[in-house]
């Protein structure tokens, strides 16, 4: 990462006191790997929403905006990195879609990295009027990185079957010209399982998450896009703010002039980044986990609704014990000790499934 020491990235997504999501879950790996970060605050929150209780404030256009002029004003808006994540309101994502729009104008070659984070398992977390903000910013990124639920939202297409991911893909790349697309934390259903390469399938009755990388062709007769995956053992219980980490690793790794080694010809800047961040995140997951199976019981219940309901402090002794182990997993985001990262492969023919 040598090669990127010193690049400044500009990131724009919630901020928790306590605990890591939002930017706490991607500045600090993005600093380690030598990143400059310059970070705009979306909301301002004691604590994720996953504890139950939390206090603070959404921040209001006016207040974006007034961050944006004053940065613009003394010309500190220098970044050849966008990261941009939670943005809860319309009127807010609206803003801060101009400021992309302004920088892009400015800067062509920026490296966007579009979270377009709405929601998961089938709930939006946002109000639904972001969603057509978000097809309108599509063009404007370099790399999307949604996860299952989302592609559905912006496609408007479920995702139930090998041609409907192809459907989704398609929309994504030709109609919302995003170059690169990446889709993590798939669960493995059987019309996946069944289509993957031999070279990726996961061990029988085990359970694996699947990610999916896409790059947009340059070539006018070859397919669509180049397509990679990979899957990864599921590490059982909730944890928060891992999207978030894996999107900053992907920006951080992802370099345009990679070119694709002799041992893996078919290797995409895509990816390459997508490799890095899969081994690394799930490194770091790995970690969090060993730490929470350390805990008293007491830190360690199972989910029961009625039960945090009454004692809501149960509730939060769990989602304390699971934050994300960052600080304790500095030589994991450098690349130390984790050897060769688990590779996308390719995923030849692809686009002749049906």
């Amino acid at each position: 990462m040598a090669e990127l020491a010193g690049e400044r990235v500009l990131s724009i997504q919630s901020h928790v006191v306590f605990g890591y999501v939002g930017g706490k879950a991607a500045v600090f790996p993005l600093q380690c790997l030598g990143y400059d970060v310059d970070v705009i605050n979306t909301v301002n929150f004691s604590n994720h929403s996953g504890y139950g209780r939390f206090g603070g404030t959404k921040s209001t256009a006016a207040e974006l905006e007034a961050i944006f002029k004053s940065m613009e004003m003394n010309e500190l808006l220098v970044p050849q990195r966008l990261l941009t994540g939670y943005i809860p309101g319309a009127e807010g994502l609206s803003a801060v879609a101009g400021l992309v729009r302004r920088i892009k104008a400015e800067k062509p070659n920026l490296i966007y990295l579009l979270d377009p984070v709405l929601g998961d398992s089938g709930r939006l977390y946002v109000a639904a009027d972001v969603i057509p903000i978000y097809r309108n910013l599509l063009p404007l990124s370099t790399i999307i990185s949604p996860n299952w639920f989302e592609v559905e939202t912006l496609t408007q297409t479920q995702l139930n079957s090998i041609p409907s991911l192809q459907t989704a893909l398609k929309l994504l790349h030709e109609q919302y010209q995003v170059p690169n697309v990446v889709i993590s934390s798939i669960p493995l259903k059987p019309w996946l399982l069944s289509a993957l390469p031999q070279s990726i399938q996961p061990p029988p009755d085990s359970d694996y998450l699947l990610c999916i990388s896409s790059s947009s062709s340059t070539d006018p007769i070859s397919p669509t896009s180049q397509v990679h995956t990979q899957c990864v053992p599921l590490i059982s219980g909730y944890f928060s703010g891992v999207g978030d980490l894996f999107s900053a690793l992907l920006l951080a790794h992802y370099i345009p002039h990679h070119t694709s080694p002799p041992d893996h010809p078919e290797e995409t800047p895509l990816s390459y980044a997508a490799s890095y961040a899969l081994t690394k995140t799930h490194a770091v997951l790995e970690r969090t986990n060993e730490f929470a199976c350390t805990l008293p019981e007491e830190e360690r219940q199972s989910t029961d609704d009625e039960k945090d309901h009454a004692e809501p402090l149960r509730q939060t002794r769990r989602m304390r014990g699971r934050e994300l182990r960052l600080i304790q997993s500095q030589d994991i985001i450098r690349g130390d000790g984790i050897g060769e990262p688990r590779r996308m492969e390719c995923w030849k023919g692809f686009w002749d499934l049906h």
